[in-house]
């Protein structure tokens, strides 16, 4: 197994903050109209998507390393990984059409920055449940 597929236990923490911290920024942003958070969210989101494009990647080798069968939740984490990625670059290509503030662009921004935390968090959590198992909270 490379080094690379080893650290995507690593990698996966950055682009799952980064992009949740975006939309927490960007929701204060809106509530608040101080545009400083939106700046945060910005910065934020662009950062975790060159960190989901890393941690997307360390993630197919490391499940085409590990051989046998995939689980369904393998399976379901891998496709919601790869397609939160896609919405989350999407979302990130999407501020620069949101920096004029045009309100069409602004709010495909919007939507796709909720979209890509909604699954990165998804995606999250399919992977604490193959790392952790179901029962791990239960006492």
């Amino acid at each position: 197994m490379t080094l690379l597929a080893r650290l995507h236990p690593l990698f996966v923490h950055f682009p799952i903050a980064l992009v949740l911290i975006a939309a927490a920024g960007e929701a204060v942003a809106t509530l608040s109209g101080n545009l400083r958070w939106h700046s945060v969210a910005v910065a934020n989101l662009r950062a975790g998507a060159a960190f989901a494009v890393v941690a997307a990647i360390a993630g197919w080798r490391l499940a085409s390393a590990s051989g046998g069968d995939a689980s369904s939740i393998l399976e379901w984490h891998r496709w919601l990984g790869t397609i939160g990625t896609l919405v989350t670059i999407g979302a990130a290509l999407a501020t620069w059409s949101a920096g004029g503030r045009p309100r069409v662009g602004l709010w495909i921004y919007r939507i796709t920055l909720v979209g890509a935390a909604s699954l990165v968090a998804a995606t999250g959590h399919l992977g604490a449940l193959l790392v952790w198992g179901a029962d791990f909270l239960h006492l």
